[in-house]
């Protein structure tokens, strides 16, 4: 890239379809007001990592080989919806209490962490963005390893910045909840939000199968 104007372009674009909301934000929300600020800031690692491998692949020009493996992508897809539904039954049932297992901390942040990133290589929403938009945004002949790295770090950045505000103002949103009644509806507009972001990825993956039958 002969410039930063590349650069900026790529950002703002990426700005402007992660702060749409879809499955992904959705998802997020329902951590921060389920389990708090510190397991949505996991599962926000995870969906960066996420964006990273599909900007990676529209890099290396392996839209083909993506479209050869939509099989797995698949298989990835319906893992990322049952994980969410499956979490929303957890937040759903749990009352009033908060989920925190003090004694599995790094286990916790490593499964929010799968979870987020499972959910971005399954989400349709990212999967347009780097394979239909992304190649009308930059020149992806140009992009080489320097500038790919450049481009990653840009993508954590931006990612950081127009998603965390969505997990600490819901963390916040349960933080002033102290009664056992106003935390039971927060754990059920979490388990709502997350369980509608499971259905909705599990319905386009049930589409594609039909589409292939």
């Amino acid at each position: 890239m002969d410039s930063f104007a590349p650069l900026f372009t790529y950002a703002a674009a990426l700005a402007v379809a992660a702060v749409i909301p879809g499955p992904g934000v959705a998802a997020l929300v329902g951590q921060a007001l389920g389990n708090g600020l510190r397991p949505a800031l996991f599962f926000l690692i995870g969906i960066t990592l996420g964006d990273v491998a599909w900007l990676t692949i529209a890099v290396a020009g392996l839209a083909a080989l993506a479209q050869v493996f939509a099989g797995a992508l698949l298989v990835i897809k319906l893992l990322g919806g049952a994980y969410l539904v499956w979490l929303a039954w957890k937040f759903w049932t749990s009352g009033a209490g908060i989920i925190r297992a003090e004694g599995a901390r790094p286990q916790n942040g490593l499964r929010s962490v799968l979870a987020g990133f499972t959910l971005t290589l399954g989400n349709p929403k990212t999967i347009i963005f780097y394979m239909a938009l992304l190649p009308s945004v930059l020149d992806l002949r140009q992009v080489h390893l320097g500038e790919w790295g450049l481009l990653a770090l840009l993508t954590v950045l931006v990612l950081f910045a127009v998603l965390s505000p969505y997990a600490v103002l819901a963390a916040k949103a349960r933080g002033m909840m102290k009664s056992t009644e106003a935390l039971a509806r927060i754990n059920r507009a979490a388990a709502g939000i997350i369980g509608v972001a499971g259905v909705l990825i599990l319905g386009q993956a049930a589409q594609a199968l039909v589409r292939r039958a």
